[in-house]
C-alpha cells in the first residue's frame, strides 16, 4: 500500500557454511520492511536478495509458520524465539522492532544440537529421546466411545498443557547447562496422566531420561529459563512430575 510505514534493520547472522566449517557473522541491512511482516517473511526477503546477487543464500527452517510445528528455532538478540511469552519466531513480527535496530540472528548453541549450516541445527536428539519411550504401545483397536474412559477435567487440562510442547528446543538453548529437562518432562508428564499411558508408565520415565543423558544433554539449572522462554509457556512444574516419575521407578525396583 502506497504511503504505508516501513522500517530498515540491519542484521548480523552467523553464517557456516557446513557442520565442520568454521563459522562467522555476516551483516545485511534489509531495508522497506512493513511492520506486519514477520521475522521470518524478512528472512524470506533478504534471501530473494541474495539469490539475485548469485550470493548463497541463508539457511534457515520452517515449516507450518503458525507456531505449531517448532521448526523455526532461532536465537533472536541473545533470546530463544526474541523472546516475546508465548511466540515463535514464525509468530514474531517485526512491529516487535525499531528503525534502525540491530539484530544479532544465530542457531540454537548446544552440543547436542549440532549446527548443520548456517542457523540450521540437528535436533535429532529429540526424535530419538521420544522413541526411547514418548508413546503408547499398547493396542487400544477402534476409538472408543468419548465417555467409556472417564478422565477428570484437571487431569485432563494437565495432560492437554504438557501436550502443546512442539519440541523446538528453546528450552535447551535457554538453559546454561543445554538441559533438555523441561522438553522430557513435558512428554512424560503428558502420558503419565492419562490412563492409556499408564502401562509403560515406569519404563517410560526411565528409557526417556537415559536418552536424554546418552544425547549430550546437561542437567537441570533449577533457574526456570526454560519456563520463561517455551514459547506454549509449559510449566517448570513438569520437571518435578518428572523426578517424581523416576523415583517411582525406583522404589518399583525397576531402575
Amino acid at each position: 500500500m502506497s504511503g504505508e510505514r516501513t522500517i530498515t534493520v540491519k542484521l548480523h547472522v552467523y553464517r557456516q557454511p557446513g557442520p565442520k566449517a568454521a563459522g562467522r557473522i555476516e551483516t545485511h541491512a534489509v531495508g522497506g520492511v512493513p511492520p506486519d511482516m514477520s521475522f521470518l517473511e524478512m528472512l524470506d526477503q533478504l534471501n530473494e536478495r541474495l539469490a539475485a546477487e548469485g550470493k548463497d543464500v541463508i539457511a534457515f527452517e520452517s515449516d507450518c509458520r503458525e507456531g505449531i510445528c517448532g521448526s523455526c528455532s532461532l536465537m533472536i538478540n541473545g533470546l530463544p524465539h526474541g523472546g516475546q511469552g508465548g511466540t515463535t519466531t514464525c509468530q514474531l513480527f517485526m512491529r516487535s522492532f525499531q528503525d534502525g535496530d540491530e539484530i544479532w540472528v544465530e542457531p540454537w548453541r548446544a552440543r547436542a544440537f549440532p549446527v548443520i549450516k548456517d542457523l540450521v541445527c540437528d535436533r535429532s536428539a529429540f526424535d530419538r529421546i521420544q522413541q526411547a519411550g514418548g508413546y503408547i504401545g499398547v493396542n487400544t483397536g477402534n476409538a472408543p466411545e468419548a465417555n467409556a474412559m472417564p478422565i477428570g477435567k484437571d487431569v485432563a487440562d494437565a495432560a492437554l498443557d504438557a501436550a502443546q510442547c512442539i519440541g523446538c528446543g528453546a528450552c535447551v538453548a535457554a538453559c546454561k547447562n543445554a538441559s533438555a529437562m523441561l522438553f522430557v518432562a513435558a512428554k512424560v508428564g503428558h502420558l503419565s496422566l492419562l490412563p492409556q499411558g499408564q502401562v509403560e508408565r515406569e519404563a517410560r520415565a526411565r528409557n526417556m531420561v537415559a536418552a536424554m543423558d546418552k544425547e549430550g544433554f546437561g542437567g537441570c539449572s533449577n533457574q526456570s529459563e526454560c519456563e520463561a522462554v517455551c514459547p506454549k509457556d509449559i510449566s517448570v512444574a513438569y520437571i518435578s512430575r518428572l523426578n517424581r516419575e523416576w523415583m517411582r521407578s525406583a522404589v518399583k525396583g525397576t531402575v
